[in-house]
């Protein structure tokens, strides 16, 4: 995998806007950095010329050798170790490859609380475009956990975010880039479809939910939105830095009277088990009111760790929870146990239906072969 790669944005040259025809530097800089890296000895400007796309482009010899050079120092400024190889023998020509060895990344050694973060990004990119590449990457990434403790921490993670819709990404970039927006929204007390036009400070999920927070035009004050509410596409200004975002958004106190009120569990958690969850816990609440441990619930329940941990959904945590199967059992509130144990029920029915249809195809061909 390489240490450096290539960011077009970054990368490109201060070269003039190509032609229609033309190849867009940021592309011609990964097509150069692509052969390099996959040649077998190494290659020629000759051969760069006629065999990478994009410096066909040069009307001259010397414009093809101020474009290449410019090339090599932008890619060398970026970290990529771009070498001279000397032909040798009779030969002039000097040859130019990328060093593999210092250009690749060392072994990823991840720990489980890092792998469940990685687990937990991965999921804001699993649009149809890129759940492939970001399935195969978390197969590999998942080498580096521990068993049991690493599908602890991306159980304890991953549930607690909900898809974010096709809206998502277009707002991410009009977030990142300043630039206005427009979309039709659901309001959610008379279900009416209004355009809106906003502009996009910032995207958080709290509770089960996705929302944007930014400033309402046509109200002149700042508003939050639900993304699940949003209907049909997003329309991205064309100008950016459209606006400015004011030094002190509070999203949590613009965000704090929509994830519902606070609830506390009371959690049996098997040791060395569920690290998000221990991460969150909070001290055992006391009944007399006076502080004194005798007051206190039991630290163990049943050879198990009693934990105490805060939420405000119901729904999400209820999933958060069932993700880490028998190693967390509910105590505490009756709602939330329930919750837990129908998602459990069910995913034991799935299970057993599973089998039970591999089952009867095995014993189904099992009579074919004996009666044949």
């Amino acid at each position: 995998m390489p240490a450096n790669p290539v960011d077009p944005a970054a990368a490109a040259p201060s070269d003039p806007a190509p032609s229609s025809r033309g190849t867009p530097p940021a592309e011609r800089l990964l097509n150069l950095v692509i052969a390099l890296v996959n040649t077998s000895a190494s290659m020629t400007k000759q051969q760069v010329r006629a065999g990478v796309a994009g410096y066909g482009d040069a009307p001259s010899t010397e414009a093809f050798e101020r474009m290449f050079e410019r090339d090599k120092d932008t890619l060398r400024a970026l970290g990529i170790p771009i070498v001279t190889v000397d032909a040798g023998g009779h030969s002039d020509e000097v040859g130019y490859r990328i060093d593999n060895d210092a250009y690749a990344l060392g072994a990823v050694d991840l720990t489980p609380a890092e792998l469940g973060v990685v687990a937990l990004a991965a999921q804001l990119w699993s649009d149809k475009t890129l759940r492939t590449d970001m399935s195969r990457a978390m197969t590999k990434l998942r080498a580096a956990g521990a068993g049991e403790v690493a599908a602890d921490a991306v159980a304890g993670l991953a549930p607690r975010v909900r898809a974010a819709g096709d809206a998502y990404v277009p707002l991410l970039e009009a977030v990142s880039e300043r630039r206005d927006v427009s979309f039709r929204y659901r309001a959610a007390s008379t279900g009416q479809e209004l355009t809106r036009h906003v502009e996009p400070w910032r995207i958080a999920a709290r509770g089960s939910g996705w929302y944007l927070v930014g400033f309402d035009r046509a109200r002149g004050a700042a508003r939050v939105f639900r993304l699940s509410r949003i209907a049909g596409k997003v329309r991205v200004g064309s100008q950016a830095g459209a606006f400015d975002v004011p030094d002190a958004v509070d999203v949590d106190a613009m965000l704090g009277a929509r994830v519902g009120v606070l609830q506390r569990a009371r959690l049996a958690v098997v040791p060395e088990r569920a690290q998000a969850l221990r991460a969150r816990a909070v001290p055992a609440e006391d009944p007399s009111g006076d502080g004194g441990d005798a007051a206190r619930p039991p630290a163990r329940h049943d050879g198990r760790d009693l934990l105490e941990v805060e939420f405000r959904s119901l729904s999400a945590f209820a999933d958060e929870v069932a993700g880490y199967g028998p190693a967390v059992v509910v105590l505490a509130p009756p709602q939330l146990r329930a919750d837990v144990l129908r998602r459990l029920e069910a995913a034991a029915g799935l299970d057993a239906a599973d089998r039970g249809t591999t089952e009867g195809t095995t014993d189904d061909a099992a009579g074919e072969t004996t009666h044949g």
